[in-house]
């Protein structure tokens, strides 16, 4: 059986989908995450594109030792120089070099003849190849390429050095015969193509990118490139899980392989959904809370004598596992640090201490405390790694009675030690909490979006706030979790605020180092 080759872009082509903000901590545990999860190659980000994605694929690039990591760089000098600086570290470092070849992006985007895209092309490539062993060429906008002109700039840059060719349907445009057959077309006219892999990428925009994929996969193409959950631009990318499990299910029709570990496969979905803010639709294939949930009476009927009757994916296979209780309030340190290592979360001894502090006050009002909750209470302490003076809420209280107007008073601790209080009302509970804590800071701030999940399920669950803020024109994300959905809520918009102030101070220290 041949293999195939999963190409994560969460990192990169998914944190371009509206509204998310990742800081570096919380990339390289999704980084450390899709290690776990068996990811051959992941796309840390495009380095060239600001200080903190630099960064952020440099601490990847440092610390993951079995995926390859790559780099995204256009056919420009500086951009594959950043990509070297930020990967050289890695145990198996690699560059993704992409350039438009459709007609409409050359004229109107890059405004080059097609002679001079061949041309940009194939002498990046080589210039690309001078540092990596390991240079993948995309064809922007491939499916909307002229296929002879294709097949011309793909054998070139294959003999300027590409070891992988990806084809992508930048916008969701492809049908899986047409692409399919683009493929097809590539192995017939292209004569040097046997020496490079064949990969694809395959974006959502008509519902069609896993049907799309399995096209491509049944035309020739051993490389998979998407992002779990299927997050990215505009409808997303094509859902890793859904590829992976559907090779898997139907082996009978797809005789291939892969180095996926399928039980990752829910964790890791769940990781990028609660650092993303990006969360799952119920009905969502593979990953979705209804996945293997059976309302009718007939289909529950059926799975309690087979499962096998309308169950054709296993919960197990997928991670989806009882939410049992696995430490009580008399659990020791020694328990939890146990715990928290079978996650595969390396913490530090402030950090252990600071978790098992939260999950001690958890089991004082929670009587059972499952591994969702205490991964939620790692997740949130891993991933908040400033070290920065900064906003602290102190206390806060919510006065709600449905004949008066709702009103909030809050006490923060300002970056400078000193502790600030303010009154405020609004229409609903959470704005006035909003407005009180929006009029102790020093910025102008707009919130943008709002939501609220539940870590598990029962009466006692974990809240989950994400906030989207618009702060002196700079979108930053906050999240938080809390017993109370209130508490929850102040935490996320504080650590809003927060990263606001992070990413000034690391602005200003660039800007005085310069």
């Amino acid at each position: 059986m041949s293999k195939i080759k999963f190409f994560d872009t969460t990192l990169r082509d998914g944190e371009q989908s509206p509204g998310v903000n990742l800081n570096k901590e919380e990339k390289l545990q999704i980084a450390k995450q899709l290690e776990r999860y068996g990811m051959d190659r992941i796309e840390a980000g495009f380095p060239a594109s600001s200080k903190g994605d630099f960064e952020a694929v440099q601490a990847i690039a440092q610390n993951i030792k079995q995926s390859t990591v790559l780099g995204l760089a256009r056919t420009i000098k500086s951009d594959i120089d950043a990509v070297y600086d930020a990967v050289k570290d890695a145990a198996k470092p690699a560059i993704h070099v992409f350039l438009a070849t459709s007609p409409i992006h050359m004229e109107y985007k890059l405004k080059k003849t097609p002679a001079e895209v061949v041309e940009t092309a194939v002498s990046m490539v080589r210039y690309a190849k001078e540092k990596f062993d390991h240079v993948e060429w995309s064809a922007e906008d491939a499916t909307r390429s002229d296929k002879a002109f294709l097949a011309e700039i793909i054998e070139k840059v294959i003999d300027a050095g590409a070891t992988v060719i990806n084809l992508p349907d930048t916008v969701g445009y492809a049908t899986p015969e047409d692409y399919g057959n683009m493929f097809c077309y590539m192995k017939e006219h292209v004569p040097n193509i046997d020496k490079v892999e064949l990969s694809c990428h395959c974006h959502n925009d008509l519902g069609l990118a896993t049907a799309n994929t399995l096209a491509a996969i049944q035309n020739g193409v051993t490389q998979v490139e998407g992002a779990m959950n299927g997050i990215g631009e505009r409808a997303g990318n094509v859902a890793l899980e859904e590829v992976a499990l559907a090779l898997h299910v139907r082996s009978d029709y797809f005789s291939y392989t892969s180095s996926l570990k399928f039980d990752e496969t829910k964790r890791t979905s769940d990781l990028v959904a609660k650092l993303t803010g990006m969360y799952v639709q119920a009905n969502k294939a593979i990953v979705g809370r209804n996945a293997f949930s059976h309302e009718s009476g007939i289909h529950q009927d059926g799975v309690l004598k087979n499962a096998e009757t309308y169950e054709i994916i296993t919960p197990a296979l997928v991670g989806v596992t009882p939410n049992t209780l696995f430490l009580g309030k008399h659990s020791g340190r020694h328990a939890f640090k146990d715990k928290v290592n079978e996650f595969g979360i390396e913490l530090t001894d402030a950090e252990l201490k600071t978790a098992f502090e939260q999950f001690k006050q958890l089991t004082d009002h929670k009587k059972e405390v499952t591994d969702d909750d205490i991964y939620a209470i790692v997740m949130e302490i891993k991933t908040d790694s400033s070290s920065i003076d900064k906003y602290e809420l102190i206390q806060f209280g919510v006065s709600y009675d449905t004949k008066d107007t709702p009103s909030a008073t809050v006490v923060l601790k300002a970056p400078n030690g000193v502790h600030v209080e303010a009154t405020e009302q609004g229409s609903g509970s959470v704005e006035a909490l909003y407005k009180t804590i929006n009029s102790l800071i020093a910025e102008e701030i707009t919130l943008i979006d709002y939501q609220l999940n539940s870590v598990g399920g029962g009466k006692d669950a974990l809240a989950e706030a994400h906030v989207q803020i618009n702060i002196n024109e700079q979108i930053n994300n906050g999240r938080g979790t809390a017993q109370d959905v209130l508490q929850a809520s102040a935490n996320a918009f504080v650590q809003a605020v927060n990263r606001y102030y992070v990413q000034k101070n690391a602005t200003i220290k660039q800007l005085v180092h310069e």
